[in-house]
């Protein structure tokens, strides 16, 4: 009993110190936060960091493989569609993504931020990605696309995550209005279903 109250602590605690990194991402920037902000914000000693993690990279390492879980459960939910050669299969994965990126943002640009100063973690990232990254190729599998599978899906998702930041961080373009969720779901559905050749006889 006492082995399993010892995991239960020490799972609760690696819990908080994750959301504690994340609020302090949100305030200071990853490349800014110190392990002695993160331990300060989830109230813990600085020394209990490193019972759970060799480093701040390795933080965010697991912030990503909790991601890509989220997103394996997202894709087992009602609607999921893998033909795009179906509108509403394209417009499932963009709203899906938006709404993912909207929830998780401070975590996805802490993920941007380390891959643009460290090549290792940069790499690293890549290759956790991957699988979903493939997902999406197979997906586009039954189209005439205009090149390789992987390379339409790499600017599919590239695409995507882009004018998510722009728009969600308030970066894009000034329409003189506010764009709702709704309006750039719709208009990067279209884009990228035009983009990827579906719908074409």
């Amino acid at each position: 009993m006492a082995v399993g109250v010892r995991k239960q602590q020490a799972a609760q605690t690696e819990a908080e110190l994750k959301a504690a990194a994340v609020r302090a991402f949100a305030r200071l920037g990853y490349l800014n936060t110190k392990i002695t902000d993160i331990t300060a914000e989830a109230g813990r000693a600085a020394g209990s960091f490193y019972t759970h993690f060799a480093n701040k990279e390795t933080l965010l390492e697991a912030l990503l493989a909790d991601l890509l879980a989220e997103g394996d459960r997202t894709v087992v939910t009602p609607g999921h569609d893998d033909d795009f050669r179906d509108r509403d299969a394209v417009r499932w994965h963009v709203a899906t993504y938006w709404s993912f990126y909207r929830r998780y943002r401070t975590t996805v640009v802490a993920l941007q931020q380390a891959a643009t100063v460290d090549e290792s973690f940069a790499q690293r990232s890549r290759e956790l990605m991957e699988p979903d990254l493939r997902h999406i190729a197979d997906h586009l599998g039954n189209l005439n696309l205009p090149g390789d599978p992987l390379l339409v899906a790499s600017m599919f998702t590239t695409l995507l995550s882009t004018c998510a930041d722009l728009w969600l961080s308030g970066r894009g373009p000034q329409l003189g209005r506010v764009l709702s969720d709704e309006e750039a779901i719709e208009t990067l559905t279209s884009f990228l279903y035009a983009g990827i050749g579906a719908g074409k006889p």
